[in-house]
């Protein structure tokens, strides 16, 4: 069986835990897109661990952990997120590099720098971390196989190719140094000799544990508001952050997927720029982001303040339906405890015509909320495992979301640890 499980707003929607959880019951995990722009957070017996590229099997001993060719891999960033694993004493993981993923290059991260610096204050809120320099090379085909490496003539002379373009780039429009062949081979080479151990034919490992009924989970970073088709555009991210990319991600035929997991949270909350029709502000969001997780909302790999809001039901709704959810998870409802009523954003108004469909990108900046507003529950949901015992008004905010954005939502997150969650179903 292979079950996607994938954010339904703009990311930071609490999938770390959830993945881990889906993870304790898997063969195999599969990281399926994205980079080191985003992580995990994750809270189970070893302690707290933000993954950034690692799959969220990583803790569990039986579980092979794939980095799949979707991923632009930040060989330096995954080898720290290893170390750490190792201080904290988390035993070797299984893990495996696929042969056929790209490399995320230093000058990807120098060309993502200086492309926010010169865009000023029409930047797109880049994390930085060279994700739209590594997608845009990757499909002008300037990219860097894991395979690569492993010849070295083959290595050299693609790397000769693309320094010429790029240091146009870096000497004329950015006014940077040159990149530098020589160093930039050396380090590769380092790279090689680093990773090797972990480097495999992943596309056959898989399809022999579909073909064998093992249990697969497909990771997805971000949420579909930050798909570069389907988000909003252009403050997404630069790769495909739906569940159906996990068959060009992974590497696994679309009629294998046999569920999708959509998770959502109780609120709204995101990093970055772009549209954000529910965001609070002041005072209120101050609070909610204070409250919010198990050390407020703040990026799990920026550390930068989330922007936060009342949950949108008519982006939550688009986003299941993009993701082809089976069903969603809604976490962090133990943060709204404190609140006497709760707003939902059921509808948007652009130009004076309300409705519950997600608009285009060009008209989403003059979206604004319609809400309506339920009662609060005023009392501690912390830790709760039990979804009978969840006070009448918490139970009624969740039929109400379930009904707004037509998925089954089939259990609820009472809390960051592994198993502070309810089963509704």
């Amino acid at each position: 069986m292979v079950k996607a499980i994938v954010g339904a707003n703009w990311g930071d929607e609490g999938k770390g835990k959830i993945t881990d959880m889906f993870s304790e019951v898997s063969d195999v995990v599969i990281r399926f897109q994205g980079g080191a722009n985003a992580g995990h957070t994750i809270i189970c017996d070893y302690g707290k661990f933000a993954l950034h590229q690692l799959p969220s099997g990583v803790f569990y001993p039986h579980t092979t952990n794939i980095i799949g060719n979707g991923v632009a891999l930040n060989i330096p960033a995954l080898l720290a997120e290893l170390e750490t694993l190792r201080k904290g004493g988390v035993p070797e993981p299984k893990l495996i590099i696929s042969e056929r993923t790209q490399i995320l290059m230093p000058y990807h991260i120098l060309q993502d720098t200086y492309e926010e610096e010169r865009l000023a204050g029409g930047a797109f809120g880049s994390t930085k971390s060279g994700i739209a320099p590594f997608y845009s090379d990757k499909y002008a085909k300037y990219g860097i196989q894991i395979s690569d490496l492993f010849d070295e003539a083959l290595l050299r002379r693609r790397l000769e190719a693309i320094c010429e373009i790029k240091n146009v780039l870096m000497t004329h429009l950015y006014h940077k140094p040159p990149i530098d062949v020589d160093s930039l081979f050396d380090q590769l080479m380092i790279y090689r000799e680093q990773i090797a151990p972990y480097v495999g034919d992943a596309f056959s490992f898989v399809q022999k544990a579909v073909a064998e009924g093992k249990n697969l989970l497909l990771e997805g970073q971000l949420g579909a508001m930050k798909d570069p088709d389907f988000g909003i555009y252009p403050f997404t991210t630069s790769s495909h952050t739906l569940a159906g990319f996990g068959t060009v991600g992974a590497g696994i035929a679309p009629k294998d997927i046999t569920e999708v997991v959509a998770v959502t949270k109780a609120y709204s909350s995101a990093v970055g720029a772009g549209a954000f029709v529910s965001e609070l502000f002041g005072e209120e969001a101050d609070t909610l982001r204070r409250l919010g997780g198990d050390a407020g909302e703040f990026g799990a790999t920026t550390g930068r303040p989330r922007r936060v809001g009342w949950f949108d039901a008519v982006a939550t709704k688009y986003g299941c339906q993009v993701q082809g959810a089976t069903q969603a998870v809604l976490t962090a409802i133990d943060v709204l405890g404190y609140l006497d009523e709760i707003k939902v954003c059921v509808g948007y108004e652009v130009d004076g015509v309300v409705s519950d469909t997600f608009p285009v990108p060009a008209k989403i900046d003059r979206a604004k909320p319609v809400y309506e507003t339920l009662p609060g529950w005023k009392c501690d949901l912390r830790g709760v495992t039990d979804y009978q015992a969840l006070p009448p008004a918490a139970k009624a905010y969740v039929d109400f979301l379930e009904a707004k954005i037509g998925v089954p939502i089939t259990m609820v997150s009472t809390g960051p640890k592994r198993h502070e969650i309810t089963k509704r179903l």
